[in-house]
Order: structure tokens, then sequence, then C-alpha cells
């Protein structure tokens, strides 16, 4: 039989946040609790936060972690923004000896996309769904005929001589002081790029800047359907927790 809850944790660049879900309804059925990244981010410190957030539920249950970098059963292979000493660890293990808890780790843009697909605004879509993650980078899912297809790391693909979200993240527009229109009129580059290179039906924009989708959705011209993410900043942990029967 399988559980109708579970603890789904999602870990950023500067926060590591957590809820136990409702896994057919995708609703937190507790508070989402958040905990700061702790610095530097190394395993021991962010293994150490991961095992005061489950403790903090009181979880002895199977867990899913979302993680910032591309996993590949259990092993991290990337670290663009936390610690380099993260590659070639294995989280899973390194998570289940801390909790005690039998653990799912996947991509954190992944298990976003995945919930995004399960409950959200392109619920049950069976043709071919880009998610795509604004925040700091730029994460990415790409999910076909209901599958997901893990660690595609979309943000990564070159634009204007250098990876994507160097150009068109968030964080960039912050930087730069960017308008939405001039950064609205730079990330349509980048949905360009995706659009003739995957030909996606439908392409969701998740991250804090779905929010502000009207602000800048004049200023796209692709050819696949381009709309905000429903479930905002709850993907990461929804998605998470729908994989922990999967520890």
């Amino acid at each position: 039989m399988k559980p109708n809850k579970a603890l789904g944790i999602d870990v950023g660049a500067s926060g590591i946040k957590g809820a136990i879900v409702d896994l057919k309804t995708g609703e937190f059925l507790t508070d989402r609790v958040r905990f700061e990244t702790p610095s530097p981010k190394n395993p021991k410190n962010m293994v150490k936060t991961i095992g005061e957030l489950v403790k903090h539920f009181d979880w002895k249950d199977s867990i899913g972690v979302g993680f910032p970098a591309v996993v590949k059963q259990g092993i991290v292979l990337t670290a663009s923004n936390i610690d380099k000493s993260w590659i070639g660890q294995n989280a899973k293990a390194l998570i289940e000896n801390e909790t005690g808890c039998k653990t799912c780790v996947l991509n954190d843009a992944d298990a976003a996309g995945y919930a995004e697909f399960a409950f959200g605004k392109a619920k049950d879509h069976m043709g071919k769904l880009i998610f795509i993650t604004i925040g700091s980078g730029l994460g990415s899912a790409i999910i076909y005929k209901g599958e997901l297809i893990p660690n595609t790391e979309l943000g990564h693909v070159e634009l204007k001589g250098d990876i994507a979200e160097n150009y068109a993240a968030d964080s960039i527009r912050k930087a730069k002081e960017l308008s939405w229109k001039k950064w609205g009129k730079r990330f349509n580059q980048y949905l360009q790029l995706i659009d003739r290179s995957f030909l996606p039906d439908v392409i969701l924009l998740g991250g804090g800047t779905s929010k502000h989708f009207s602000k800048y959705e004049e200023y796209f011209d692709v050819n696949a359907e381009v709309m905000p993410a429903l479930l905002e900043n709850k993907a990461g942990i929804v998605g998470a927790a729908m994989m922990a029967s999967k520890a």
C-alpha cells in the first residue's frame, strides 16, 4: 500500500525548506519550515541542517530531497551554487546516515517540474513539457508523455558566449538592475533557443519570478505556449515528497 503522505525537502543556495505533503492532493499538511543554508555550503554543514529539519518534523519514514545539482543514483556530480566539495559525494548515503530515514535525492528542478505536472497548471499534460525555474540560476526539467527525463541542466546551454543562466537568470536582472522589459527581452532569447532546440508544446516558468509573469510576458516570441507555474515555491517540496517512495 502506497503511503498517503511524505516529507519533502527542497535544498537551495540560500534556504533549506521542508513540509509534510499529502501525496493525493499535493497540499501541505504542515507549515513550510525554512532553515538558512549554512556557510560554507559543504556536505558536513548542509547534511547537519537537513537532519535538523527532519528532526523538527519528528519524521521517521522515507524522505525526498530536491538538491541543487546533477544527481545520479544518489551521487552529486555538479556544484554550481554549493561548495565544490560536494562533487562525487553520495548525498543519499550521507543524509540517510544523518537522519536514519531512507532517502531519495534528485535534482531540485526535476522535483519542482514533476510536481507541476502532477498538481500544477500543466496537470497530466501528455505532450512535451519543459519546466524552467528562474532564480539565482536557471534550472530545468523535461517531462515527455508523463515521464521525467532527469538532469537536463538547460540553464547551462550556451547563450551569448556564456552559459544561459549567466545572461538571463533573475540574479542577473537584479545585479544589473534591468527593467522587466530589458530582462524580458533577454529571457526571450533564451526561450527561443530552448524552443527551437527541443520543440516543446508547453514551457512552464517557475521560481519567484513567475509571480511577476504579467510584467514581462509581452516580450516573448516563441512557438510553444509559455505560462507561469502554479505551485510557485511549493513545487520543489511537493515534487521531492512525491519521490520519497523511490528511496
